[in-house]
């Protein structure tokens, strides 16, 4: 069943015509029946998935984008660790978008974004991003909505700049519930280590739930394309976010198909060299 399953096709938002969450269930298994084969998935795909990226690498020709967004709580850092983290941190970088800096502000929203897209090899993972300033902006009133709404244009011809130069983009959105959320919060008081993640502004945009909700029927409606897509992963089940995403990230290397480079070297001749070498190395080992 898993051979036959259409991660990319299952999960994405397709171009100009959004989605209504409110059907899809937060606690979908995906194609897994049980959580002991999504795991096993997991494990699998990333293993490909260093592979992957490490021709990818050492080809330097195409770049990755991974932007990540979702509610507090969803799991984004959670992701990052156990998925997209593994991979082989030489060749792959991770930027937390925050509230910007006096410097940022000053600049067009993209500024501080562009500067940290992939350069070709490279794979960059966003956690939040530049949807924040149609998003959070909107939401909370930072920008009027004369401003904020000409966003969608320009995000979606920076993202068409991005694909032209050869980055691949994945988007995705971390489904759960508030229920869910709620409980996750509970998870953060009970544990101490988890007491830095505290803030009074998670339960404040609760109550703007449905705002928030509003604001990302526009963003998959408008700013998903074939170039940069969107992809919606049901995410109270931590186990079935990791593998969803882990599918759809393996289908998209393979996409990609990155090549190591040939050997630009005469090998008969590095294989005398080395012969020699070798032969040098025992003749001074008996000589003592």
């Amino acid at each position: 069943m898993l051979d036959d399953f259409d991660f990319i096709d299952h999960y994405r938002v397709c171009p100009d015509k959004g989605v209504d969450l409110d059907a899809i269930d937060t606690r979908d298994k995906g194609p897994f029946d049980k959580r002991k084969r999504g795991e096993a998935f997991t494990r699998d795909a990333i293993e490909e998935i260093q592979h992957l990226q490490y021709q990818l690498f050492t080809e330097s020709k195409q770049s990755l984008l991974i932007v990540l967004q979702a509610p507090d709580a969803a799991g984004k850092d959670g992701l990052i660790r156990k998925v997209l983290g593994q991979m082989n941190p030489q060749g792959c970088r991770t930027y937390p978008f925050k509230v910007p800096t006096a410097l940022q502000a000053a600049h067009d929203f993209l500024w501080r974004i562009h500067a940290c897209t992939p350069a070709a090899g490279m794979v960059s993972i966003f956690n939040r991003s530049h949807y924040e300033d149609v998003l959070a902006v909107r939401v909370e009133k930072l920008a009027p909505e004369e401003v904020w709404r000409r966003r969608f244009d320009h995000i979606n011809n920076f993202e068409e700049l991005l694909a032209d130069r050869g980055t691949r983009i994945l988007k995705f959105y971390l489904h759960i519930s508030p229920e869910e959320q709620l409980d996750r919060f509970r998870d953060r008081i009970d544990e101490p280590e988890k007491h830095w993640k505290l803030t009074t502004s998670d339960y404040q945009a609760r109550e703007r739930w449905d705002c928030y909700r509003e604001a990302y029927y526009d963003v998959f409606e408008k700013c998903s394309s074939d170039a940069a897509p969107w992809f919606v992963i049901p995410a109270d089940r931590k186990w079935h976010r990791n593998a969803a995403v882990a599918g759809i990230l393996r289908e998209t290397l393979r996409q990609m198909d990155p090549q190591l480079p040939k050997a630009d070297v005469d090998l008969d001749q590095i294989k005398r060299l080395y012969a020699a070498a070798k032969e040098e190395l025992q003749q001074r080992h008996s000589g003592k």
